[in-house]
């Protein structure tokens, strides 16, 4: 019996376990040191906040993985062997394989910030993070202040977190406005006053110089950039992540940023896979990063080398791209390519839509000669995934999708419908931003 080992237990890893057994009856062990079963990493923030206990966001109850005959290993591995197909565990245990998928995700990003290792010093990633914020951040009492460094979504959702056990947060964001470098100007200024709305002190363009630590050694304070020094019992440390591949380096795999992959997400060494966040396309596909730390973007994946890996060898094709997020109680979508103000090419034009009072707002980009919609990012508008990917595929131009926008639209009925009010601001601009 052929024997599949899958290192990494989030959503790229157990997606590829759960279609190879649908698809055959190899043996399948999964090995990971974080949990011992896989849990929806989305939604750890929720557990903190008190609207789930822990196991409510395991998707599977624990028989399933007996039921279905996949083997659970929770250990660490500390190296692979390529040329003897093995894999050394923690506990010097070795495991023999046939194929091997590496699916062992992300780990956030440290740039040697003096003191960055202190007490009181943590990202949000993982179970442990979880468990370590109980710690660190309990209530106001203990954690009289907090300061998160980095203004991406995990960031956000830190200080949502936060804020929900009425802890003072201070948010040190490098850029001019939050996610400036992804968001058009509009939307990110947007976002900046509903972060100041929920009473967190965000200070732009400030950059983390240094940690200050207290005579028991946890962290005291932090200094920016600007020459303040802040006060606090918890730094969050959230700038972004990168590929978790530290222990494949004398593997002989190639490695760049993460584990290097061709369209079929093999590897230089045969028999060897990478999905999810640690794989590393060696040609971006299409305007796709090279590295998508996205979560459906590991599941496709899983699905994708399943089939490969029973017998039907197929391209990994994600299509046009997409993704959501939450921004405090403001919905994200993003369908196709809306670029920032700063990475915004010479043949796109934006038209931006935004309600006089609430934050509600959109942003259509298309190509200014031929008028092919490009994409859409809407806040407080939800959107028809299906209707939005065929739009896209049959290459609709930006007037055909203003004036159908309604049929797009996935809000409730008894939502309040803008597609009007959108359409006539379209029609007023002459020359859209």
């Amino acid at each position: 019996m052929e024997n599949i080992i899958i290192i990494g237990n989030g959503i790229a890893g157990v997606t590829a376990a759960r279609h190879i057994r649908k698809l055959s009856d190899k043996r399948i062990i999964i090995v990971s040191a974080e949990t011992d079963h896989f849990f929806s990493r989305t939604a750890l923030m929720y557990v903190y906040m008190g609207h789930m206990n822990f196991e409510h966001i395991k998707p599977y109850e624990d028989w399933f993985w007996d039921k279905n005959k996949i083997e659970l290993v929770r250990a660490y591995v500390n190296q692979v062997d390529t040329d003897k197909k093995e894999l050394i565990l923690e506990n010097s245990r070795v495991l023999q394989y046939d194929k091997l998928i590496i699916a062992t995700g992300s780990k956030p990003n440290k740039f040697g910030w003096p003191g960055q290792d202190l007490h009181g010093v943590q990202g949000l990633y993982s179970k442990q993070d979880l468990d370590l914020l109980e710690v660190n951040a309990p209530n106001k009492e203990i954690c009289k202040r907090a300061v998160i460094v980095g203004g991406g979504l995990i960031g956000i959702e830190l200080a949502e977190m936060l804020r929900s056990r009425d802890i003072p947060v201070t948010f040190l964001v490098r850029e001019k406005n939050f996610w400036d470098g992804v968001l058009p100007d509009g939307e990110s200024k947007m976002i900046n006053e509903h972060i100041r709305e929920h009473h967190i002190d965000l200070k732009l363009d400030t950059n983390l110089v240094e940690i200050i630590a207290d005579e028991n050694g946890r962290a005291s304070a932090v200094i920016t950039d600007k020459g303040e020094t802040i006060p606090c019992n918890l730094v969050g440390i959230t700038p972004g992540v990168s590929p978790n591949i530290n222990f494949l380096k004398d593997s002989g795999l190639e490695l760049g940023r993460g584990v290097k992959v061709n369209r079929f997400l093999e590897t230089n060494i045969s028999d060897v896979y990478a999905i999810g966040d640690c794989a590393e396309q060696h040609e971006p596909i299409g305007n796709r990063r090279p590295i998508e730390a996205v979560w459906y973007t590991g599941r496709m994946m899983g699905e994708t080398l399943a089939q490969t890996i029973c017998g039907n060898r197929i391209q990994y094709k994600p299509g046009h791209w997409f993704n959501s997020a939450k921004f405090f109680d403001i919905e994200y979508q993003t369908y196709g390519w809306v670029f920032s103000n700063r990475s915004k090419k010479d043949v796109e034009k934006h038209f931006h839509w935004r309600h006089s009072k609430e934050k509600i707002c959109i942003t259509v980009a298309y190509h200014k000669a031929s008028r092919e919609f490009l994409g859409i990012n809407t806040f407080g508008i939800r959107m028809r995934h299906e209707v939005m990917d065929q739009w896209l595929t049959e290459k609709k131009d930006v007037d055909f999708v203003m004036r159908h926008l309604q049929k797009a639209n996935f809000d409730p009925e008894f939502y309040k419908k803008y597609e009007k009010e959108i359409f006539n601001s379209f029609q007023g601009q002459l020359t859209p931003a």
